[in-house]
């Protein structure tokens, strides 16, 4: 088949390009951890180009309610956000916990039952795994894990209140946006009382300085819980600085994701508190410089411009009459490409790739 062909011969030339811009390294990694078997934890790492340690920002990704699409999750979807640590001199890595993504081994988070929920089992299982991630950064020469902070959303934000219940040695602070578990359906949380108090357990034992950020229109913790939580934590001793962030979109438990211009001003006003990251950002990766494809129309040339600021990995196609498609943050560049042939193809007929990641397809026009 056509489509096959292009892959095998196109997904070659991509992988030749640069994975980043050049102020910033991209790899991607598989983090060893035992009970993920041989393929590991995918993970995506991304640091400043210099040649010194950088403090580990460690990120934690949410669970979606369908667990169906766990699999189809990848670390290149915090693409943008760890390339926002990273500008504050950071090394960040995003990485799969066990049932997501590519990541080897079962999914080991479950809670029990909606009534009678055990959230400190998803938090040891979480936790374990983010440990995995912090040893295997111990080992590199361009990351250094004193001074490091840990940032997670949703699912991942819990995790990282639990991971300074006890605290990793160099662990600095802590960020977690929409932190929780059990959300079933919008304002409709499993046993929000096991929540609360694990939320106390943590805080316990907890001496961590953390920024907690929470939506007003969050739909998976709504404020009113956020802030129980919150008081749970902090009356068992816990140290978390709570901002009610304002409305996002139609669903505020979003707002890490899709809002960033929000949240890095939040965020740089803890970093200075806690005297971590660097005063001065660095420039954000520039767009690849592609030359734009013909017969677009207007909304076309306006998604090749987005497609170019996107993250990897991504692929543009394009049809001789100006149909298009493109998707970006897949797993790999034959899945983006796959993805985005597959696309195009429902609204024009003979479509080709003209971009993979940041380089022109042999075919492309």
């Amino acid at each position: 088949m056509m489509r096959a062909a292009w892959l095998a011969i196109l997904i070659v030339c991509a992988a030749l390009q640069p994975a980043a811009a050049d102020e910033f390294v991209r790899e991607e990694l598989r983090i060893p951890f035992a009970a993920a078997g041989p393929r590991g934890l995918e993970a995506v790492l991304i640091r400043p180009a210099g040649t010194q340690r950088y403090p580990l920002a460690l990120i934690s990704h949410g669970a979606p309610r369908d667990g169906g699409a766990r699999p189809r999750m990848t670390p290149n979807a915090m693409y943008p956000h760890a390339v926002e640590f990273a500008r504050r001199g950071f090394a960040a890595l995003a990485v799969m916990r066990r049932g997501y993504g590519d990541s080897g081994g079962d999914y080991a988070e479950n809670s029990g039952p909606c009534d009678y929920r055990d959230y400190l089992l998803a938090a040891k299982a979480s936790v374990s795994e983010l440990r995995a991630a912090i040893d295997a950064m111990n080992t590199r020469p361009d990351v250094t894990t004193q001074g490091m902070i840990a940032v997670g959303v949703s699912a991942g934000g819990f995790a990282s209140v639990a991971l300074t219940a006890d605290p990793p040695p160099g662990l600095a602070a802590a960020i977690s946006f929409a932190g929780g578990r059990g959300s079933r359906a919008d304002n409709d949380v499993c046993d929000e009382a096991a929540l609360e108090r694990a939320f106390a357990t943590f805080g316990k034992t907890s001496r961590t300085p953390m920024l907690w950020v929470y939506a007003a229109n969050d739909k998976f913790f709504a404020p009113e819980l956020a802030h129980r939580l919150h008081g749970a934590f902090t009356a068992a001793g816990g140290r978390a600085e709570f901002i009610d962030a304002p409305a996002f979109g139609s669903d505020g438990h979003f707002l890490f994701s899709a809002g960033v211009a929000i949240w890095t001003p939040m965020v740089d006003s803890f970093l200075r508190e806690q005297n971590l990251g660097t005063r001065d950002l660095l420039a954000a990766p520039s767009p690849a410089s592609l030359p734009m494809p013909t017969r677009l129309s207007d909304k076309g040339r306006a998604a090749f411009t987005a497609y170019l600021a996107a993250r990897p990995h991504k692929a543009f196609a394009v049809s001789p009459k100006g149909g298009f498609a493109y998707r970006t943050g897949l797993r790999t560049a034959a899945e983006a490409l796959n993805a985005t042939l597959g696309a195009c193809a429902k609204l024009a007929l003979n479509c080709a790739p003209y971009a993979i990641d940041d380089k022109l397809a042999e075919t492309g026009n």
